[in-house]
């Protein structure tokens, strides 16, 4: 199947090398505001060509020319709306029973975040169903997609034993290539001596880092640990991830969420792809990053959801760190699948320009999960595009909240 969009109002590439004469002709040139726009690789009067599930050719409308009597051709015409590449959210925790809408509701009400309501998902995942867990998920895909998000990660981390994070890890293989063992995400209660339990927290270490590990790695492409208080020390969260290094997986971290920590450090240190949270950063971790290729990808809903500070965007942007935006889709502390949701609170909150944020939400999502095939629309990519009714990128921000995506490809297929 090929598809010719054309009459493309506004066209986010995300590659500002391949943009020249279009650019000029549009009144932009070198007069592109320093606000990001310029990364954003912006063509007006558009056209993009569809073949399977790669995009073929990026140009002028005015040089679109359709192939008389080509059936296998559908010519979509945007009538002057924007077109931008799929989003990609690269930290999400989809595969997941229970609800905990009550835990929320009493935070609104005052009590503060803590990561030990993870536990509560755990009891009702390991008490779900392969075919619950599995119709749930399918609710969740649909989600995205209806939002133009065409590429996500998913963790495991609400099973906790090895044949629950091995089906959580099976599960999510179904729908997704990136998905990310989290076996360290919490200690479950049988192993927390502070539970009153016999076992012994560094036991359960021992157990990630052996058989559950084992079991999961065929599924997964990579390994995740939370390195905070309430969660796993700098030394456990060394042990779990040099292991799952050691199987060939690429590293992750949840770090610096609850406050200030090694989590970044530790990232940097063992090459991760990316450091998710980052609310707390002390002064040697921005520059840190910036040194490094270890993208920051920051979290909105988090921040939205649990009342924590907002982390300081502006200044990560500024100091030449790589920025990701990510929904955290998770029961707990960010229910939400929205990517633009995302944009519009990280443009309100954190500092960045709508141009900036949109920009972290593809190309970064993608620069997070070490992908150079998606969060760009290019010769070659994969042809993951989204339709706005919105003349402009910009109105993911101004408009918040409202449904602007008008027809997502995924792999070429409209869905």
């Amino acid at each position: 199947m090929r598809t010719l969009i054309t009459n493309i109002g506004e066209l986010v590439t995300n590659t500002p090398d391949a943009v020249s004469d279009n650019a000029s002709s549009a009144g932009l040139g070198a007069r592109v505001p320093d606000d990001g726009t310029a990364r954003l690789g912006i063509r007006h009067n558009a056209a993009v060509l569809l073949d399977g599930d790669r995009v073929a050719w990026v140009g002028d409308a005015a040089s679109a020319r359709p192939h008389a009597g080509d059936d296998d051709l559908e010519v979509v015409d945007a009538a002057g709306r924007a077109v931008i590449p799929g989003f990609v959210d690269s930290h999400t925790h989809l595969v997941f029973g229970g609800d905990r809408s009550a835990e929320f509701a009493s935070r609104m009400a005052g009590r503060p975040y803590e990561a030990g309501g993870i536990l509560s998902t755990v009891a009702a995942t390991r008490a779900a169903t392969d075919d619950e867990l599995r119709t749930r998920l399918a609710g969740f895909v649909a989600e995205l997609h209806a939002q133009g998000t065409t590429t996500f990660e998913i963790k495991t981390g609400y099973g906790l034993t090895v044949n629950d994070e091995q089906r959580l890890a099976r599960l999510a293989r179904e729908v997704t290539d990136d998905v990310t063992f989290l076996g360290a995400h919490v200690v479950p209660p049988e192993f927390d001596n502070g539970m009153g339990s016999d076992g012994d927290p560094d036991d359960y270490v021992s157990l990630v880092c052996g058989a559950m590990l084992d079991a999961c790695a065929p599924h997964v492409r990579w390994v995740d640990a939370f390195c905070e208080r309430g969660a796993f020390s700098p030394e456990q969260t060394r042990r779990v991830l040099e292991a799952g290094a050691a199987r060939g997986l690429g590293v992750r971290v949840h770090g610096n969420q609850l406050g200030h920590g090694d989590g970044v450090r530790l990232a940097i240190e063992l090459g991760a792809a990316s450091v998710d949270h980052c609310t707390y950063l002390s002064d040697d971790d921005v520059p840190a990053l910036a040194a490094s290729d270890t993208v920051c990808t920051l979290l909105p809903g988090v921040e939205f959801s649990t009342k924590q500070p907002y982390p300081d965007a502006r200044r990560l942007v500024d100091a030449g760190v790589i920025v990701a935006l990510a929904s955290d889709c998770n029961p707990g502390s960010s229910f939400t699948s929205s990517m633009p949701f995302c944009i519009a609170v990280a443009t309100r909150d954190m500092g960045l320009t709508p141009a900036e944020a949109l920009w972290s939400s593809t190309a970064g999502g993608a620069a997070a999960l070490r992908r150079d095939d998606v969060g760009r629309i290019a010769p070659g990519a994969r042809a993951d595009v989204v339709m706005l009714r919105a003349p402009s990128h910009v109105h993911l921000a101004y408009r918040p909240g409202v449904p602007l995506v008008a027809r997502t490809w995924v792999a070429g297929l409209s869905i």
